[in-house]
């Protein structure tokens, strides 16, 4: 493959193009299906995964491919259903309609309306379908029968490209030193990494540091306990067999 790393969502400016994603075992998976959309069965995908992990990044370079529009799960009740529903879509974040009466309805109906045009439909979510829990049975049951694809944990290259890229979005500038010294010591999440880079760009601002392993080192000795290693990641990856 030759697309590199995701972006991750930052209120920074992250790039969201394809050439910006690196590709690990983490997220090979994902980004093949993401790139042989024409074969998804009955053109619908969910990917899921934990914050920060690419999930609105590779929706964009979905869209590219597709040239399909992009909406929160959220604000679907609001939009022209038809309309939403006469092109390729990615929605995002379906995960959090749950209990909305409405906006389950409106997910569904829009769902129903792509299925009978055939119109492609990715789906994003922090964690496969059978996790969601839906009012709507209706919608459960077409989401449940929806294939998932999870975007796992990082591993080593991969916690390195998003620490890199996290502050490649920021426009900072490590030492050589910074980004390994980061990895050998935080949470193992992608959530703790946005955190971490967030933190040190401030911390860099208000004192007008450089970007530094000595920076790194006092900002992981002020943050939470559970984004350090001393503690077990927040996010636990689902079975494999639910991807």
């Amino acid at each position: 493959m030759t697309s590199r790393q995701l972006s991750f969502d930052l209120p920074s400016r992250p790039a969201l193009g394809r050439d910006d994603f690196f590709v690990s075992a983490a997220n090979a998976q994902a980004v093949g299906l993401i790139e042989s959309w024409q074969s998804w069965p009955e053109g619908k995908l969910i990917l899921a995964g934990p914050p920060g992990a690419g999930k609105t990044h590779l929706a964009h370079v979905w869209a590219e491919f597709t040239g399909a529009e992009i909406v929160d799960a959220r604000d679907v009740a609001g939009r022209d259903i038809p309309a939403l529903a006469s092109r390729a879509l990615a929605v995002e974040d379906v995960d959090r309609i749950c209990a909305d009466a409405d906006a389950e309805k409106t997910v569904f109906h829009l769902h129903n309306l792509m299925q009978a045009a055939r119109h492609p439909l990715l789906l994003t979510a922090a964690r496969p379908p059978n996790y969601w829990p839906l009012d709507l049975a209706d919608l459960a049951s077409r989401m449940q029968a929806t294939p998932a694809v999870f975007l796992q944990p990082p591993d080593d290259a991969l916690l390195a490209a998003v620490v890199m890229k996290l502050m490649s979005d920021r426009q900072l500038l490590p030492t050589a030193d910074t980004i390994p010294y980061l990895t050998r010591r935080m949470d193992r999440s992608f959530d703790a990494a946005r955190h971490l880079v967030e933190a040190m760009d401030r911390t860099a601002l208000e004192e007008g540091c450089a970007i530094n392993r000595a920076l790194a080192a006092r900002v992981l000795d002020k943050m939470d306990p559970e984004m350090q290693t001393s503690s077990p990641s927040r996010y636990t990856a689902p079975d494999k067999r639910q991807s």
